[in-house]
């Protein structure tokens, strides 16, 4: 997937720049500044101490030197003063300006930090909305890989909200799961007893032969037919679909020309959200695959909390997912 939320040691990724959340003289600091200049080498404060410093909400670019990757981008996030400072626009800003560089020295990934979300004082729940909400929207697009890398659990966190919510609607459907476990059991008992005295009413006749030309068509169409045709009647472009589910375009070219392709689950939730199913139609696709929502899993709960609120955004999404350890969405 184009964007995935990982928790890693950012020094230590395989990527072509990683992201400094550098303070404005970009002569080292604490926090991640620090780790990344004693990973990097003394040549990297050599090379930053020619670059003049640089303003709050920009960034500079330099080698990576010891680091395993190509460049060290130094974005300059924040400080937060209560949000009456024009902190949000100044974390965009670093964001796209960090982008812009790595776009510009033909790098294929990059990995950031949640800039300013540690010693600067940004609340950690609103900068993982700048950072996912700049991200995406350069994702529509650009082809590039991007982490947000988190060093512990501690340093990431949604709305505390949002969590309660989630929560009290996982603690919800587990309950429900057993509820409805006993009930069929019952249901079926009864059922039993009162089959032969009560006749089983005939399935309704179909209203038109194309309708049921249609419904036959469509039983035997594969997961890929049915994804293109759901493209089709959505009105989007496979570009669009595919950036928006957060899935690799190379594995899109893939669906397309393989009308057997046997996906993931997760991948094909992130084409049924990106499509903005409802319910009962994500549901659908994912029996084309083989799969199916259980709520005995915590991954398939949040998902099916989200839907049910009209809320199809894979990356906002895919935070709730990482909070609550589980897979993301998308490949």
């Amino acid at each position: 997937m184009p964007l995935q939320i990982v928790r890693n040691d950012i020094t230590k990724m395989k990527v072509d720049a990683i992201v400094n959340a550098a303070n404005s003289s970009l002569l080292g600091g604490g926090g991640v500044d620090g780790c990344i200049h004693r990973a990097a080498g003394p040549e990297l404060l050599v090379e930053c101490e020619k670059l003049n410093g640089c303003k709050t909400g920009s960034a500079k670019i330099t080698k990576g030197y010891k680091l395993s990757c190509k460049y060290v981008i130094h974005a300059v996030g924040p400080r937060w003063y209560g949000g009456q400072d024009g902190e949000h626009d100044k974390l965009v800003s670093c964001y796209q300006m960090s982008l812009a560089l790595a776009k510009e020295h033909g790098c294929e990934s990059v990995a950031f930090p949640l800039i300013s979300s540690g010693i600067f004082g940004y609340p950690k729940d609103a900068a993982l909305k700048v950072a996912i909400d700049t991200i995406s929207s350069f994702l529509l697009e650009n082809d590039m890989m991007v982490y947000i890398v988190i060093f512990d659990r501690k340093a990431y966190q949604i709305s505390s909200k949002l969590f309660a919510d989630i929560n009290a609607y996982i603690d919800d459907r587990y309950v429900e799961e057993h509820r409805d476990s006993y009930a069929e059991r019952i249901s079926r008992l009864r059922s039993l007893a009162a089959e032969e005295s009560c006749p089983i009413p005939a399935a309704p006749m179909v209203a038109k032969a194309a309708s049921l030309d249609d419904a036959l068509k469509q039983i035997d169409e594969s997961f890929s037919e049915m994804l293109l045709r759901k493209i089709d009647e959505c009105g989007m472009t496979d570009a669009e679909c595919y950036k928006k589910a957060n899935i690799d375009r190379k594995l899109f070219s893939k669906i397309r020309s393989d009308k057997l392709y046997r996906p993931s689950k997760p991948t094909v939730i992130a084409f049924a959200l990106a499509l903005e199913l409802p319910l009962d139609e994500l549901k659908d696709m994912l029996s084309k695959a083989g799969f199916a929502l259980s709520h005995s899993s915590k991954f398939d709960i949040i998902v099916e909390y989200f839907v049910e609120r009209g809320n199809y955004n894979v990356f906002e999404i895919n935070e709730a997912l990482f909070a609550f350890d589980q897979s993301l969405i998308g490949a």
